[in-house]
């Protein structure tokens, strides 16, 4: 959920700024005007190139950081049908080991073909939905003058982003569902790719079980995205204001990672509880948590401590730089290509 709002942020803002540089001062207004030529800039490829641009970017980001993701998902699942005490000697090194030395190097790009299935759609929509969703609220009355006020501006960013986080996931939840049971198998392969695997969900949850965990997800992605956003958007408006001529692909990456780790802390735990809620009865096994989102709260806390809510997160820490990097390369270099010349 976490690497999915940066996505959205990094499309969103990323290296908008003009490439020449003939500004005169750095003051807000200066900055502000070269705001609207850049949202200029960036609409002169239209509405599908932007989507297209996005979606792209988010499939090559999500398969260059495949591995570790398939770790942070390994982490957060170990609790549910493990003693306590065996996990104390976890590590990502052990267990990256452990993966290679049973179920081979590629198994750490296990389920990267529904997650490139749900993140081109994902990240089109969380983008699109994020711009009208923020076009809608600046039209509302109180809104529309204060675009230049700080306060007012951070309430519609943290709407906006909320608001096209639950978008996204809502219409996209069921590849996200198969996307953890089939990363979440080790040597007992039970789901046998993506229509294997909904067609099993189905058989024997029914059609309730492709959204299981979706209160979670809805609870977590609102406030993961509007986090990343805002954070992201106010920390790159604050350092170009002050130094306007500093490298945009900088910027884009140090404030992308900035609010990646936000909004992974702040948002770690929801993920978490998501994860295991999305594979209780997987493979016919037996259910563990039956009390809904706060019982597996305390569920967790009681049989493997407050720490227990943050299993995996080194792993999601490590992948926040190269997936704001590989986004926003990926981005631009696509946005680039359409815009060119010969495809206008």
């Amino acid at each position: 959920m976490q690497t999915e709002a940066r996505v959205g942020v990094v499309v969103e803002g990323g290296g908008q700024r003009p490439l020449s540089s003939g500004h005169g001062g750095g003051g807000v207004r200066n900055f502000h005007s070269r705001k609207h030529q850049s949202w200029q800039q960036q609409s002169h490829i239209g509405t599908v190139s932007q989507l297209l641009a996005g979606g792209i970017a988010g499939a090559v980001s999500k398969t260059c950081t495949a591995p570790l993701a398939r770790l942070t998902i390994l982490f957060q699942v170990q609790g549910m049908h493990s003693d306590v005490t065996k996990l104390r000697n976890a590590s990502i090194i052990r267990e990256a080991s452990r993966v290679v030395r049973e179920e081979g190097f590629r198994a750490f790009w296990r389920g990267n073909l529904v997650t490139i299935a749900h993140r081109l759609p994902y990240s089109s929509i969380s983008f699109y939905a994020y711009e009208r969703y923020k076009n809608l609220l600046q039209s509302i009355p109180g809104l529309e003058g204060h675009r230049e006020n700080v306060s007012s501006d951070l309430f519609v960013r943290l709407l906006g982003g909320g608001l096209s986080g639950i978008t996204a996931a809502t219409m996209t939840y069921p590849l996200d569902l198969v996307r953890t049971r089939l990363a979440a198998q080790t040597n007992v392969v039970y789901y046998r790719g993506i229509s294997h695997t909904l067609y099993t969900i189905c058989r024997d949850e029914g059609i309730k079980g492709l959204y299981k965990g979706l209160g979670a997800t809805l609870l977590g992605v609102g406030p993961s995205i509007a986090i990343s956003f805002s954070v992201y958007e106010t920390l790159r408006s604050s350092w170009q204001s002050r130094r306007p001529h500093d490298s945009s692909v900088l910027v884009s990456l140090a404030c992308g990672s900035l609010s990646g780790i936000a909004s992974s802390t702040a948002t770690f735990p929801l993920d978490l509880v998501r994860r295991r809620m999305q594979l209780e009865g997987a493979g016919g096994r037996a259910r563990v948590y039956k009390s809904g989102l706060l019982g597996t709260f305390q569920h967790i806390i009681r049989s493997e401590g407050f720490r227990g809510l943050y299993r995996g997160i080194l792993p999601e820490y490590y992948k926040v730089v190269p997936s704001v990097g590989i986004v926003f390369m990926t981005y631009e270099s696509i946005k680039m290509l359409l815009s060119s010349p010969a495809n206008c």
